[in-house]
């Protein structure tokens, strides 16, 4: 636990093992997916107890509401005790679909992409389709 009343939202996102590492973490505020109660913010803004932080992971945006605060990373056991998940089930629903499509694009068993479906992917972003913004 944190005896201050605020921390960085790059360190607190980091600590509850939303990203693996701060960077990401960092980045991901960069890029506008991070929002305290509904504005975007960068790594740099400090998060206090009842805020509630919005994640935009494509199709969907996952919510939570700070519990208590933290700067050092802790087990997955701890997490409940620090953030809730208050996402919307219409969202939740979006990621399972998006997870069961996925899984259907690929043969189970197929191995790796190989170096010709590398390309493939690689020239269909190259053109636009771009599945991460």
């Amino acid at each position: 636990m944190n005896t201050d009343e605020s921390v960085r939202i790059d360190k607190f996102l980091w600590a509850v093992r939303l990203f693996k590492t701060r960077s990401v973490a960092a980045e991901a505020c960069k890029k506008g997916r991070v929002a305290i109660d509904g504005q975007p913010v960068k790594s740099s803004r400090l998060v206090r107890r009842g805020d509630e932080i919005s994640i935009k992971v494509p199709p969907a945006i996952k919510t939570y509401k700070v519990l208590d605060l933290s700067e050092k990373r802790m087990g997955a056991k701890l997490v409940p005790g620090f953030i809730e998940d208050i996402t919307p089930r219409e969202e939740q629903d979006l990621l399972e679909m998006a997870r069961m499509t996925q899984k259907m694009n690929r043969p189970k068993g197929s191995g790796r992409p190989t170096k010709k479906d590398r390309r493939d992917l690689d020239n269909l972003n190259s053109q636009g389709w771009d599945f991460f913004d």
